[in-house]
């Protein structure tokens, strides 16, 4: 059987999101304008992304027994994620995650990170089958980063391509870097890794190169509504973003990575994955929410025609 699965390490996290026309000062306090429960944390949605869109995924991570895990256990298998890698941690809370919204739809986030922080290399051992009939392999950074080591050591002993999603950004191993075909920061990240403030595309690919001389095949730098840019040994090619009005841009970069995830596992090649995912995430923006801004594929087909495709061929 061809391999095209995806496995999908990372957290899952209940996202609790308020509405307000604007930020709060310091000690100034604000009335909102909405408050909702959504599924999230940056691993949950991405496996959402990619499954939604017609994927075979596997997402491994650790819930609490509580509520949370409860609503985000179900909300993720009616999306059609395998949860065959998933474990629970009686000792722990599920992750949560506070996000304030503001009237541009940019956001702010606090997670807690809870159980997700209990993931173990172990753990990833006791789950290695998972790894066997996947093509792709995507790894966050909230979780502990002896468990995203291990986890890309599995993936490679299973020739798998490697995505890591370097969020929340912190010094990584060159171990690590050099186990991953593509590394996707924003512009925050990618400046945090390298070292190299991010304000404009020259600095962006300074930042880019700084990354490939740690071991990376790909960088991909995503810059919001700008778009996104592949700098490799060989190239660099910017990729704008289609157009749209954004409602909530929380877990826009999550619907990016899951939607490339997606289209490497179906052998379609770098610069189509780019071109795939900034529609997707530009879809995502236009709703509310983490998991549930995820386009299926059919949303997706009736999107796209209606807004310039994002390629600048």
């Amino acid at each position: 059987m061809k391999k095209n699965g995806i496995v999908v390490v990372g957290s899952a996290n209940m996202d609790m999101v308020m509405s307000v026309g604007r930020y709060p000062y310091p000690g100034e306090t604000v009335f909102g304008k909405g408050f909702g429960m959504f599924p999230g944390g940056k691993g949950g949605n991405q496996a959402v992304a990619a499954a939604k869109l017609g994927g075979r995924v596997v997402f491994i991570g650790k819930t609490g027994k509580d509520f949370f895990a409860e609503k985000l256990i179900k909300s993720m298998r009616t999306d059609g994620v395998d949860l065959k890698g998933l474990l629970r941690d009686p000792g722990a809370p599920t992750g949560t995650a506070m996000i304030v919204v503001d009237k541009s739809g940019q956001n702010e986030i606090v997670v807690i990170s809870g159980s997700n922080m209990n993931l173990t290399p172990s753990d990833i051992d006791g789950k290695r089958k998972v790894f066997s009939s996947a093509k792709v392999t995507l790894l966050g950074l909230e979780i502990p980063l002896r468990t995203v080591i291990r986890s890309a050591e599995i993936a490679k002993s299973y020739e798998h391509m490697v995505i890591l999603n370097p969020a929340p950004a912190r010094k990584l191993p060159v171990s690590l870097l050099k186990r991953a075909d593509i590394i996707t920061p924003n512009e925050t990240e990618a400046g945090m890794l390298s070292g190299i403030k991010v304000k404009n595309r020259h600095s962006a690919v300074g930042a880019a190169k700084k990354l490939l001389g740690g071991g990376v095949k790909a960088v991909i730098i995503t810059l919001g509504e700008k778009g996104a840019l592949l700098v490799t040994g060989e190239r660099e090619k910017f990729f704008p973003a289609v157009k749209v009005k954004a409602v909530d841009t929380t877990a826009a970069g999550d619907a990016f990575n899951g939607a490339l995830a997606f289209s490497m596992a179906k052998d379609n090649n770098l610069d189509e994955g780019i071109r795939f995912a900034c529609a997707v995430a530009a879809f995502s923006v236009t709703r509310k929410g983490a998991q549930n801004s995820m386009p299926t594929a059919g949303e997706l087909r009736r999107f796209m025609p209606k807004f310039t495709s994002c390629s600048n061929d």
